[in-house]
């Protein structure tokens, strides 16, 4: 069977809560799962907060959504131009998605 890939797109503060309680549940079912927490918008503020390492490995942060609110990612956090253009990519290469 295919390694899952799944993309947790999480716009707000709430959705990135959800898409945290996500990505555990989905990988407590499926260990070798590739997750990522495509973060922009509102939730850029919540992300750069964070310090769960293994949620930190996962995430993907929109480089416009930081700009526009003067904020910096976490070192190391995987930074993408835009979360729009990531996930359209992403999807066109297989991975499935999901709206937090």
């Amino acid at each position: 069977m295919a390694v899952t890939q799944l993309l947790i797109h999480a716009p707000t503060v709430d959705a990135l809560k959800r898409a945290q309680n996500n990505a555990r549940n989905m990988l407590k079912l499926e260990a070798d799962a590739e997750v990522e927490i495509v973060v922009n918008g509102p939730a850029a503020a919540l992300a750069v907060t964070l310090t769960d390492d293994d949620i930190l490995s996962r995430l993907v942060i929109c480089r416009n959504s930081l700009q526009a609110q003067s904020l910096s990612a976490q070192e190391g956090v995987k930074q993408v131009d835009a979360a729009v253009q990531y996930l359209a990519h992403q999807q066109s290469k297989g991975w499935a998605y999901l709206r937090a």
